[in-house]
């Protein structure tokens, strides 16, 4: 007998179970989703524009500080270097005289030779390996004239001094060796960074590009902003400071007494703002030159390098990097800096610039670009270390 069952119509629900076509519907979209979901993290792990200028940023700032670490391996390597030089000229002119004392002993040996002497000694001692051994174990110095102690002592002597000078040599020939390998190592350090921050820039869109220069900008702007606003400070403290001097040598003329300490401190200042001329002006005429690492001019300068030449025309001597520099002089509030002073930035004090007064300096800034006038607040308030009166 036929069956009276209807077969059942694709796609309908049987005890809340989905028909194949219904699943099948259902996994695409869940695939598609999926697939949705996996792609969006994918575009969100480019960085923002933000991220990629910090990055850029302080990828500079390490390639700056790798660059005062290859200065001051430069400056040790080059001290070393001296050191060898000198050594070994010094080893040189005492192998000369070893030489020749040797050829003095030499020709008493001869001469004892030709007449026969029964002490043929000296030529035993030139054989020796240790010459002051076998003086310890022989009557060797008890037999010979006066003059051939006096040859044997000369040689003793210069062989000592010779053979101290040697290991001398030895020794820093191994300190330079060092030297040079912690100047390599910067040097790779500095090249690498900068090819970092090279490669990130090349990533960049034209539009982001344009976006990067508006933001830096703005930042210029509010540097410059802080910058008349330390001026507008220093500028009161400043009449301040002249009221109070003008009451104290009104005081001082009336009563008679005070005098002497206005007085003794005019001169001092009087030097330093003579000096601080003269670093300004060298400074200033190098406005165009290009930052390159490890620079130190005429034609191009790092940022230690500018401020070490600047004040050199000064007749100041500076060492060579920030971390050196930094200490070399009186630290004085910002509010107190005057023309001329040095002013630091960040907490590893890998960058410096010369104040040139009202919140501005003159700066080596990074590579790429050239020495120029700034806000001291380029990078930010938070960025200035310290500020440092050099003279």
């Amino acid at each position: 007998m036929a069956s009276h069952r209807k077969s059942r119509p694709t796609g309908t629900r049987v005890a809340g179970i989905r028909t194949p076509a219904l699943a099948t519907a259902a996994l695409t979209s869940v695939a598609l989703l999926s697939q949705s979901a996996n792609a969006a993290p994918a575009a969100d792990d480019k960085p923002s524009l933000e991220e990629v200028e910090k990055k850029v940023d302080d990828l500079y700032r390490q390639a700056e500080s790798a660059t005062d670490k290859y200065n001051a391996a430069k400056e040790k390597t080059a001290k070393q270097r001296k050191r060898v030089d000198t050594l070994l000229d010094d080893v040189a002119e005492r192998t000369q005289k070893l030489n020749e004392a040797r050829e003095e002993l030499g020709s008493f040996a001869s001469a004892q030779y030709r007449t026969g002497a029964a002490a043929p000694d000296t030529a035993t001692f030139l054989l020796a390996d240790t010459p002051q051994d076998y003086f310890d174990q022989t009557q060797l110095m008890d037999r010979m004239t006066g003059r051939q102690k006096v040859a044997v002592d000369d040689y003793v002597t210069q062989q000592s001094e010779t053979m101290k000078k040697r290991r001398e040599a030895t020794e820093s020939l191994g300190t330079l060796t060092d030297a040079q390998d912690g100047l390599k190592t910067a040097k790779a350090t500095v090249q690498r960074k900068l090819a970092d921050a090279r490669e990130l820039m090349s990533k960049l869109t034209a539009e982001e590009k344009a976006r990067l220069a508006a933001i830096e900008k703005e930042k210029q702007a509010e540097a410059a902003r802080k910058a008349d606003e330390l001026a507008r400070q220093q500028a009161a403290q400043q009449k301040a400071q002249e009221e109070a001097a003008r009451q104290q040598d009104s005081g001082s003329s009336s009563s008679g007494s005070g005098s002497g300490s206005s007085s003794s401190t005019a001169p001092a200042d009087s030097s330093y703002a003579t000096k601080a001329d003269k670093a300004l002006a060298f400074a200033r005429a190098q406005i165009g030159k290009p930052y390159v690492w490890g620079a130190v001019g005429p034609g191009s300068y790092d940022c230690s390098g500018l401020t070490q030449a600047a004040w050199k025309a000064a007749g100041v001597t500076l060492p060579r990097t920030t971390y050196d520099q930094v200490n070399a002089g009186t630290t004085v509030p910002l509010s107190q800096a005057r023309p001329g002073d040095l002013v630091f930035f960040y907490d590893d004090v890998t960058h410096v610039g010369i104040y040139i007064g009202n919140g501005m300096m003159i700066h080596a800034p990074k590579p790429g670009t050239y020495v120029r006038e700034e806000s001291i607040y380029y990078d930010g308030e938070s960025a200035i270390h310290s500020v440092v009166r050099p003279a």
